[in-house]
């Protein structure tokens, strides 16, 4: 029975991973609980990763990494390696001596790295790097034979096997070799010399069937010229024999009136297609077709080339042609015809039949074959050429990853940026990390929005190269006061180009705790400022219209009837005006008393309390919405299977996105020669402060609730009765009695 691995792990931002730190924790990997890896699947494309890299661990070539294809990678490269520690390096370069020559695998990496080196004209480095693998143009320089069976015309070695080569690229196409170069693949030569063979053996059927060519070499030109009428006298004939079965449909055969009209009213040509359309002859019923007067002037010049290549040597000298004359030449032409419809081996008949059957008769195709296979005998090299690509590249990238897909060290640990990070956004006097890249905001957004994350999405462009994309990005600290549509950035991905950001879409969520402490008195003071702005603009309709009252009231002053006084304001108006200031009055006083009354502690300790009663509330909704933001959501819509609730708590949130401030150690000048003026608003928390100063302190000097004396502390007994204290040491019965009597 196996021992349980023991694994380390971590805690960062509150989310708790796995730690990849040592040999053994590599060679476990596959004992790791797949419900313990961050994710459990990632995209090919999208990601600041070789692309490369991720195709080799992609076995299956589906666009997607999967756990089983992290495992086989880790697992292929530890048996490659002599330690398999040298993982966690990451280096970009393997040394030679690294590679485990000790198994046949190993030592045909080592020699194929070997043999790379030399190409290069570095047989003597002891390291190799993943530049060194990439060019294999290259690598297969000095060498026309690299092991993918697709030979160029270069290798030949001959002249003649050289133009062999480039004839077959001519007429089937070539195919690149490794080191981008045309050439000839076997299935490109099979099909060439397939194509020539069946070339030869049509061209054989003809020579061998004298009905093929019943003029001898001058079969063809009189069989084409029997094809450019053959359609039209058909017609014509056909025309001729339905007259005669109808005599009604001989205008309809021969075209109506109108459609001559319609022909004369343009410019008139006889190659015209109209009058092409036209039958090539008057129609009448059993009537022969005239070859030298009454021909459709549009096809004058393809019927005197009938009758001289065909008629002629057929039937002789002829003016006007049966339809039996007709059929017997359409006989004979017949066998070739049928001939011609069999044609293969278009491919190579630009060579020409003498061409084709001398490559036939040289043993060309056994030479083109020799050639193929002679470069298919280094196959096996050149795989492992191929292979010490892989190692060299997962020596570089296979920890890189790991950190990025089994656990999130890169990025919770910030040491460096995590794949999914596409760059960084300034925006708001602000920067943030947590960027990514997305094709189509919306549908990213429907998914994202479950993050809890404030999140905005920008369109990038760079005006010079016409370059366009899209990012998302979260806002895990300060407020979003100024964070609006429509406002501009800029945008720095992993390579350091800078982008034009512009803000298309918000989706809102708590950003900081501090925008939630304020949030409560910003509303109020955007309450009050629309509520200070619609009275006023009440007031200033008010004021227009009193004013246009005042101003028609005078213009009609004269008009008034003698003896009606002058409308005076009404003395209940003074009376409410009394009634409300009374009131306001009345609050604030009780308000102040409330407040002298209370012992001098209290007093802190009661606007402490107001303030948490205003501000608690939203504290805590953003505190328990702060709580739930979560990563996963973010990469899930980008095609990731996120395995945990990858949490941005508020401290981790606050190294993701960084506000701009003035440092303490700064050099400010005081003088400023563009000071603000003091608003409103300045007044009014002045006039607060002071007055709420101003009363605290004359409560404190003037009530002294610190210093009592003896005379005026109050006994239990006498807070119950209004009899006047007797003074300490008398006894209360010697008290002067109490009288309501006036004095005398």
């Amino acid at each position: 029975m196996s021992v349980p691995y023991d694994w380390k792990y971590f805690s960062a931002g509150g989310f708790v991973q796995v730690r990849l730190e040592t040999t053994a924790d590599l060679l476990a990997l596959d004992q790791l609980d797949q419900k313990m890896w961050v994710a459990l699947a990632c995209p090919v494309k999208g990601l600041e990763f070789d692309p490369r890299t991720l195709q080799m661990i992609d076995s299956d070539k589906d666009g997607r990494i999967r756990v089983p294809e992290i495992l086989a990678a880790v697992k292929w490269a530890a048996a490659c390696l002599k330690d398999p520690g040298v993982l966690l390096a990451g280096a970009p370069a393997l040394p030679l001596r690294a590679i485990n020559d000790a198994t046949p695998a190993g030592a045909a990496l080592l020699a194929s790295a070997r043999h790379i080196l030399a190409n290069l004209g570095k047989a003597a480095a002891e390291v190799i790097t993943v530049e060194d693998t990439v060019d294999t143009a290259k690598i297969f320089a000095l060498t026309h034979f690299n092991g993918d069976g697709v030979v160029p015309a270069a290798a030949a070695g001959e002249p003649s096997l050289a133009q062999v080569l480039n004839e077959i690229i001519a007429c089937v196409g070539a195919d690149p070799d490794r080191g981008g170069v045309p050439g000839v693949s076997q299935v490109k030569a099979d099909l060439f010399f397939a194509e020539a063979t069946a070339f030869s053996d049509w061209w054989q059927r003809r020579e061998i069937d004298p009905a093929t060519t019943p003029l001898g070499e001058a079969t063809d030109a009189a069989a084409a010229a029997v094809r450019a009428v053959q359609g039209k006298i058909d017609d014509y004939f056909a025309r001729c024999r339905l007259a005669a079965f109808d005599p009604r449909a001989l205008v309809a055969l021969n075209h109506a009136e109108a459609d001559y009209l319609t022909v004369l009213a343009k410019d008139l040509s006889a190659a015209a297609a109209e009058v092409a359309g036209f039958p090539l002859g008057r129609i009448e019923a059993g009537r022969d077709l005239p070859l030298t007067a009454g021909l459709n002037p549009a096809w004058i010049e393809p019927m005197a080339a009938l009758q001289t290549l065909a008629l002629q040597p057929v039937l002789g000298a002829r003016t006007v042609l049966t339809p039996a004359d007709w059929a017997e030449v359409k006989a004979r032409f017949a066998p070739y015809e049928a001939w011609r419809a069999a044609r293969v081996g278009a491919k190579v008949e630009a060579l020409g039949l003498p061409r084709v059957r001398a490559l036939l008769a040289a043993g060309s195709q056994a030479a083109v074959n020799a050639l193929i296979a002679q470069d298919k005998a280094l196959e096996t090299e050149a795989t492992s050429i191929t292979e010490v690509e892989r190692l060299v590249r997962y020596h570089r990238d296979l920890v890189h990853l790991l950190h990025n897909f089994v656990s999130f060290r890169d990025f919770y640990e910030r040491r460096e940026k995590a794949v999914f990070q596409a760059g960084r956004l300034f925006l708001d006097q602000r920067s943030c990390d947590l960027c990514l890249a997305v094709e189509d905001a919306a549908r990213h957004g429907a998914m994202a929005a479950l993050s809890g994350t404030f999140l905005v999405y920008c369109d990038c462009t760079r005006p010079a190269s016409s370059e366009k994309r899209q990012i998302v990005a979260a806002f895990t600290d300060g407020d979003s006061d100024h964070l609006m549509v429509g406002r501009n950035g800029v945008f720095y991905d992993r390579k350091g180009v800078d982008w034009d950001a512009t803000i298309t879409k918000i989706i809102d969520s708590p950003i900081s705790l501090g925008q939630a402490f304020w949030s409560p008195y910003k509303k109020l003071l955007r309450m009050v400022e629309e509520q200070i702005a619609k009275r006023a603009s009440a007031a200033e309709a008010a004021v227009t219209g009193h004013l246009a009252t005042t101003a028609q009231a005078a213009a009609e002053l004269d008009k008034r009837k003698p003896g009606v006084p002058p409308t005076k304001m009404d003395p209940g108006m003074f009376a409410a005006i009394g009634i409300v200031a009374s009131t306001l009055v009345g609050a604030v006083t009780s308000i102040v008393g409330i407040i002298i009354g209370l012992d001098w502690w209290k007093i802190p300790l009661l606007f402490l309390a107001i303030i948490l009663a205003i501000s608690a509330p939203s504290l805590v909704i953003a505190a328990l919405k702060l709580r739930k933001r979560n990563l996963g959501p973010l990469l899930d819509a980008n095609g990731w299977a996120i395995n945990a609730r990858a949490r941005i708590n508020v401290a981790f949130g606050r190294s993701l996105t960084q506000v701009g401030v003035v440092p303490l150690s700064a050099m400010m000048e005081v003088s400023d020669p563009f000071p603000e003026k003091k608003t409103w608003r300045k007044w009014i928390f002045g006039s607060l402060l002071g007055l709420t100063l101003a009363g605290t302190a004359y409560a404190l000097i003037h009530f002294r609730p610190w210093q009592k004396t003896a005379d005026e502390v109050v006994t239990p007994a006498a807070s119950f009765t209004n009899v006047p204290h007797a003074a300490a040491g008398t006894n209360a019965a010697h008290a002067p009695a109490a009288t309501n009597a006036p004095a005398k």
